[in-house]
């Protein structure tokens, strides 16, 4: 769906009826659907669609093209979550999406507020908050106050949910209302409660994709974030309630079933498939809502997915928009909503569908890491950066560090199978790796790297030898030794049968990459089930010993080893190789397979692990 996507949408993003480009809320939401294949797929063509899409806007100084700052229009905040993806990247003149982020964020901190502090839909609809305004707003605002250290700003981020829960749940039914108007004055507004008068799928399915995705970002230790959980706990059933049994959809006018003239509506359907699928998933509600939410998935296929002749899939049965207010005047009735036109492709309804579709393909997927927990070594490899503000951030090889140098896409990787990636930060104590399934260490640090390099000593290697012996499962990537601290890495390899050699291979020139290229056999397909061609630079070959024994052998160097000791696993290489740069697609070319070469070993190492 997303290659079709950019095959109708080739350079730029057209929304509707528009007969040129803009800045939109459409456009934000394609930009995050298809950062989600690219993270799923390591395939860089998804991620220059996004950059050259917003490079058409984004000026060096950070303003942007078509967007009017004192509309104050909250759907105008979407394209902010690509900015921030962007901002996160290694690339050149990154500094602008930072910029137009900022511009964003100003745009929320100024936006006109009903008495209780809920943000005005846009300045032309004056005291009203919508549904729809929570997913225009509250993911980019948290993603945003995470990177850039707002704290102070999730409780107004809960505050927002907290009055659409307040003044739009209907008491009997527990469905949403579309809006309300505090100060009474519209005419859909009701006059006692100021609620709109109906139930529009779709604005449901934006404030429940609003939730699932703010979670994302929300701290943990927050206490606003569990009354977050509970609206979706709330919703979850009241969702299961009105799904229609018979296709597993969901109506237009939510509530009123197959009264005449509604119908099953493809963006809604796919909203609640969505939020239903990652928050039962993440364990925000019960398990048994995956069901609805798969039910929901098969009901859409057979529904609303159609090929075309040319090859291209198709959506259909999206409602083209649904609004309040404005000229001319949109009342809320059921007759309203049912009089606004249905299109094909319409994007609502592709990228919904879209993040529907990725969590479906998770959910069939993370069964192996459930309850297994992966940690990554923060003692021995301890670099840091400085921050503009002068403090100093971990980086280089992490779960959090999304530029080339780190580990996130891999920890993704982990994550989407099932497990839970946790920092090792300190000597690895027994005690502190008896919840640890799977431990990485990466490129201990050399005095060069670190003014105060923890060196792996005689109990580390104790604890760590242990530790295996009863389960664990090791993974141990050094680097060339001009870069990593063999010495003592060694002493512990050394109790597995394993040695990382001075040799230095598979040194690549500039972007030659065939010059990092390895084959895996057709016969040798024990760890990399899909993945076949490889690309791993200036790495060190192993020396085994029992009971080591080579994984992957090229031109008589052992490139992959593995030991079983005891009950555990052991998988060593001379390269930390599964980084960022070397698994998202942008730097090396698509004949290399990379990226299901980290799935393939994630979910290997994941099913060597003996639960003790």
């Amino acid at each position: 769906m997303a290659d079709a996507f950019m095959a109708r949408h080739k350079d730029s993003i057209l929304v509707g009826k528009n007969t040129a480009t803009k800045w939109d809320y459409e456009q934000g939401l394609m930009l995050k659907a298809i950062e989600k294949v690219w993270y799923r797929t390591g395939e860089g063509k998804y991620f220059e669609y996004i950059r050259k899409d917003l490079d058409q806007y984004v000026r060096p100084d950070g303003s942007i093209r078509t967007y009017k700052f004192d509309d104050f229009n909250i759907d105008n905040i979407p394209p902010g979550r690509a900015l921030l993806t962007l901002y996160q990247q290694t690339q050149p003149d990154k500094e602008k999406y930072k910029k137009a982020a900022d511009l964003l964020w100003k745009q929320l901190e100024e936006q006109p507020r009903t008495k209780e502090g809920g943000y005005w839909h846009k300045k032309r609809y004056p005291y009203q908050m919508w549904l729809d305004g929570l997913f225009m707003g509250e993911p980019f605002a948290a993603e945003y106050c995470l990177l850039f250290n707002h704290p102070e700003h999730f409780d107004d981020i809960a505050k927002q949910f907290a009055l659409i829960e307040k003044y739009a749940v209907d008491e009997k039914t527990g469905l949403i209302y579309h809006a309300y108007d505090e100060s009474r004055e519209q005419k859909w507004a009701d006059k006692t409660t100021g609620r709109s008068p109906n139930f529009w799928a779709r604005a449901i399915g934006w404030y429940a994709i609003a939730l699932v995705d703010v979670l994302d970002y929300f701290p943990k230790d927050h206490p606003k974030r569990i009354e977050l959980i509970q609206y979706l706990k709330r919703l979850a059933p009241v969702l299961a309630k009105y799904q229609d049994q018979q296709s597993g959809l969901w109506y237009q006018v939510i509530d009123q079933g197959n009264r005449k003239g509604n119908y099953l509506e493809a963006s809604a359907s796919c909203m609640f498939i969505y939020a239903l699928a990652k928050a039962s998933r993440m364990g925000y509600i019960d398990q048994s809502f995956a069901a609805n939410a798969k039910r929901g998935y098969a009901g859409a296929l057979k529904q609303f997915v159609e090929k075309e002749k040319d090859g291209l899939l198709s959506l259909n049965k999206t409602v083209s928009v649904g609004g309040l207010g404005g000229t001319p005047y949109r009342d809320g009735t059921y007759e309203y909503y049912l009089s606004e036109p249905i299109r094909k492709n319409d994007l609502k309804g592709i990228g919904p569908f879209i993040f529907a579709s990725i969590e479906i393909e998770i959910a069939a997927e993370n069964a192996v890491g459930k309850g297994k927990t992966v940690g990554l070594d923060y003692h021995f490899n301890q670099e840091f950066k400085k921050l503009p503000d002068g403090k100093n951030e971990p980086f280089h090889y992490t779960w959090e560090d999304r530029l080339h140098s780190g580990f996130w896409l891999w920890g993704q990787i982990f994550r989407e199978l099932g497990a839970q990636t946790v920092a090792v930060s300190g000597a690895p104590t027994s005690e502190k790796l008896k919840g640890i399934d799977v431990y990485i260490i990466v490129d201990p640090d050399t005095k060069k790297e670190s003014p105060n390099p923890n060196f792996i000593q005689p109990n580390d290697m104790n604890e760590i030898e242990n530790w295996v012996k009863n389960g664990g499962v090791l993974v141990m990537m050094a680097n060339d030794t001009a870069n990593c601290e063999i010495m003592h890495f060694n002493e512990l390899a050394k109790k597995f049968g394993i040695q990382f050699t001075s040799k230095n291979r598979n040194m690549v020139q500039e972007t030659q990459f065939e010059q990092g290229k390895l084959m895996i056999p057709a016969d040798n397909k024990g760890i990399f089930k899909t993945a076949s061609k490889i690309y791993i630079k200036e790495l060190s070959p192993l020396l085994l010993s029992a009971p080591a024994k080579s994984a992957l052998t090229d031109q008589g160097d052992v490139i992959l080893g593995i030991s079983k000791y005891g009950k555990g696993t052991v998988f060593a290489v001379g390269d930390p190789w599964l980084y960022n740069e070397y698994l998202d697609g942008r730097r090396i070319d698509t004949s290399f397979e990379n990226f299901e070469a980290g799935k393939d070993l994630a979910d290997w190492l994941l099913k060597q692990v003996v639960k003790k």
